[in-house]
């Protein structure tokens, strides 16, 4: 059993505790079908037909895109099926929720009863239980946010120097969550995909800037040569740092974020400075934490002007089936 690292302090989920997008999809029909029209599922087909993926492989030397975890630690669902690992899909559920054996029967059991009869205080005992068996939910902003940038920035530096792929891709997380990945239609019972309320969008907006800052620090610090790794690595970390700037004047009733700002300015973007470029991004990622348990958005209309639109979602959002 393998668990790749997707990127530093995010992990890709564990093949042996994998069970794959069907035994979701049997209570999850509209997210299923909501999933099946984003580029998360295509993958698992398009990507090793890919000119350019293949030529990636080709200066890695990975002879065949799903049996390398080079590749499927973010660009597939790694199941330990007969006592081997295989991609059962691409992106899919437990890529963003975690592997889901510990915890999909407690989540979807309602406390032994059904959906009618189980009581708020059961329901929060229950999702209490699931969170410590491993499952991210969509309150759980900064592992979501941390999973996203875990692969939408990669880790690795001689895949981008070596290999020629992007260092990263331009990721933003709310407007990435909410074009055709956005698949919130459970308590509408499949009427509505809802896109997220504002004060959800704030706080996916602010800790998608912060998980940027930090996972682009930890990346300056593992860089080892001047070539494009690094320089990619440093703009991301400056890009970051001067839209946290502007989102600390747009409320200044959240003191974390010129904290954020002041320790992405502590370390120097540069080659042989991993120690202080680490400690700068572990109290990003603490301040972070911090921020996700203290507000909820409400308090910051502020961030209202710096959030992108509707415009700027990524690929179009699924009406569920009715």
């Amino acid at each position: 059993m393998t668990v790749g690292l997707a990127a530093d302090g995010a992990v890709a989920s564990d093949p042996a505790k994998t069970v794959g997008p069907n035994a979701c999809a049997e209570c999850h029909k509209q997210e299923a079908e909501a999933w099946k029209g984003s580029h998360h599922f295509k993958t698992f087909r398009e990507l090793p037909r890919n000119t350019k993926a293949n030529e990636i492989a080709d200066k890695m030397g990975v002879r065949r895109i799903k049996s390398d975890s080079l590749c499927r630690d973010c660009h597939f669902t790694v199941q330990n099926k007969n006592n081997r690992e295989e991609p059962v899909a691409g992106i899919s559920c437990e890529s963003c929720h975690s592997a889901g054996q510990d915890w999909i029967k407690v989540h979807s059991g309602f406390s032994g009863k059904t959906i009618l009869f189980e009581s708020k205080a059961e329901e929060k005992e229950r999702w209490k239980l699931a969170d410590s068996k491993g499952m991210i939910r969509p309150r759980s902003f900064y592992q979501l946010a941390k999973n996203c940038f875990g692969c939408h920035v990669v880790a690795r530096e001689d895949l981008v120097n070596k290999g020629g792929h992007r260092a990263g891709s331009a990721f933003e997380l709310v407007s990435w969550s909410q074009g055709e990945v956005r698949h919130n239609t459970w308590y509408s019972k499949g009427r509505e995909n809802v896109p997220a309320d504002a004060a959800r969008k704030r706080m996916l907006y602010l800790v998608g800037l912060g998980v940027e800052l930090e996972t682009a620090l930890r990346a300056v610090g593992k860089a080892t040569a001047r070539r494009t790794y690094a320089f990619e690595m440093a703009k991301r970390a400056d890009r970051a740092r001067k839209q946290l700037a502007a989102a600390a004047k747009a409320v200044p009733n959240v003191p974390e974020l010129p904290k954020m700002v002041e320790l992405g300015h502590s370390a120097g973007l540069t080659l042989n400075n991993d120690r202080l470029l680490t400690v700068a991004a572990d109290g990003v990622s603490k301040l972070l934490v911090g921020m996700t348990e203290t507000y909820d958005g409400s308090t910051m209309a502020g961030l209202d002007s710096l959030i992108p639109g509707a415009d700027k979602l990524k690929g179009t959002a699924r009406k569920p089936d009715n």
